[in-house]
Parts: C-alpha cells; sequence; structure tokens
C-alpha cells in the first residue's frame, strides 16, 4: 500500500488493521505485539474496524428477521450488537462531549466535565437521541440487504473522518487518549477518508454523493465547534464525530436504499 510518502508492507497493514480491531472493538482478538505501531499511524485502518461493527449488526438482524421479529425488534437487536461490539466507546465520548460543551463555562471547565465519570443531562439526552435516531433509521429498511448495506457504509465512513479530524485539530490537552495516539499524518488521515468514502457507493450514486456532502459539512461544523468550546480535540470529541457521521450516513441511508 502506497499514498505519496505512506508505504506498509503486507505485515504492517495486517498488523495496522489489527491494532485498529484492538482499539475500536471488544472482540475476542489473539494478543499482538505492534512492535511500538501507534494508532496515529494506525488510524487508516479506522474504517476496516468500522466495517466489522457494521457486518456484525448486519447478520443479527438478519438473523432476527429470519425468525419473523419485526423490524422495529429487529433494529433494536442490531443496534445492540454494535454497541457490545464496540464496547459503547463512541457512545461514551458523544455523552461525556454534551455535558462539557453543555455545562461548562470556560475551556478548563468543559474539559473537566468531559473527563467526569458521571453523566448529566446533557450526555443522557444526547445518548438518548443516538440511540432513537439511529434505530429510527435501522428499522426503515424493508429487507436485511438494505441493513446491511446501511450499516457498513455508516460505521465505515464514520470512521474514516477520525483520521482528518486528529490531523487538523491538535490535542486539548497534553495528557489522555488523544494526546497518547500521537500525530497523524496527511497521508494517514487520507487514506482513512478515501477507505471510509468508497463504502458509500453502496448507498448508490445519489446516496453517496448526498453523505459525502452531509459529512463534509458535519466535520466542518464540528471542527469549527471544537475549536470554539476547548481550542482543540480529545478522545471524547473522536467518539462524539463518530456517532455524527454514523447517524448522518444512517439517514442518508434510510432514504436512499428505501
Amino acid at each position: 500500500m502506497k499514498l505519496q510518502n505512506m508505504t506498509l508492507s503486507p505485515r504492517q497493514i495486517l498488523e495496522d488493521i489489527a491494532l485498529c480491531l484492538v482499539f475500536f472493538t471488544r472482540l475476542p482478538l489473539p494478543v499482538f505485539d505492534f512492535r511500538g505501531r501507534s494508532l496515529a499511524a494506525a488510524i487508516w485502518a479506522a474504517p476496516v474496524a468500522g466495517l466489522a461493527v457494521g457486518l456484525i449488526g448486519a447478520v443479527v438482524y438478519a438473523t432476527a428477521e429470519r425468525f419473523g421479529l419485526a423490524m422495529g425488534p429487529a433494529a433494536a437487536l442490531a443496534l445492540a450488537a454494535t454497541l457490545l461490539t464496540t464496547g459503547c466507546l463512541h457512545e461514551d465520548g458523544l455523552s461525556d462531549v454534551a455535558d462539557g460543551f453543555g455545562g461548562g463555562g470556560s475551556s478548563g471547565r468543559k474539559l473537566e466535565i468531559m473527563r467526569d465519570s458521571r453523566i448529566g443531562a446533557y450526555g443522557a439526552s444526547a445518548l438518548a437521541l443516538s440511540l432513537l435516531i439511529r434505530w429510527s433509521a435501522i428499522s426503515a429498511f424493508a429487507d436485511p440487504t438494505q441493513a446491511l448495506l446501511a450499516l457498513i457504509a455508516a460505521h465505515a465512513a464514520s470512521r474514516g473522518l477520525l483520521g482528518a479530524f486528529m490531523h487538523l485539530l491538535p490535542p486539548a490537552r497534553s495528557d489522555g487518549l488523544s494526546a497518547g495516539a500521537g500525530g497523524v499524518s496527511a497521508e494517514a488521515a487520507i487514506a482513512a477518508a478515501v477507505l471510509g468514502a468508497i463504502p458509500l457507493l453502496l448507498l448508490g450514486p445519489g446516496g453517496a454523493i448526498v453523505a459525502i456532502v452531509l459529512l463534509g459539512l458535519l466535520f466542518a461544523a464540528f471542527r469549527a465547534l471544537c475549536l470554539s468550546q476547548i481550542d482543540g480535540q480529545t478522545g471524547d470529541t473522536i467518539g462524539a464525530l463518530q456517532q455524527l457521521g454514523e447517524i448522518a450516513v444512517l439517514l442518508v441511508a434510510s432514504v436512499s436504499l428505501s
């Protein structure tokens, strides 16, 4: 794999995919020796982890439908499967950001609230809305094939945004998950964005174009919000961006695939 100055051997490609699977999911994977490879360097493979999450949700949806469940319960089980697969990693970020941005006055206070393990009204409301919107979108699909295409596109594309977000915004803290991940190169960010965008073609040409435009606007708006609120990004804001991107693509899919 080669993208401008980024050249990876087949072994490095597999190691980066494994690293992203280990970080972004709770799948029972073997213990890997990543030989000092950082998450920032491997972030190009985040959409591959998203692909795995989407496939698991789609399999659960298809299985539930096969046993005669209605679309609503099948969508709820598919959503639950994706939450279990990721360990609610990104949902935690969304709730922390909602509490911090909504309840803090200064940048320092917002960051302090975001580190608090307790959840407030803003965080609970954000989680409830995220789950409700995603469930509503998934339950709109008439058959498992539509759910498969939508879930793959949503989970891969939303994680394709993360590399560029980490590249374009400085860490808001000197410690924490984002700061510890290291700096993301432009090459890794571009590779992640391209890999994340490819599955959007599953939504059809029109759906893919709408999804790309919507994700671009969402990315720009959330980047500006994070800069104005905390002067950068944290692991929580990265998780919140994933959630927003997933919601956006599922909404587009509920229209383009119906």
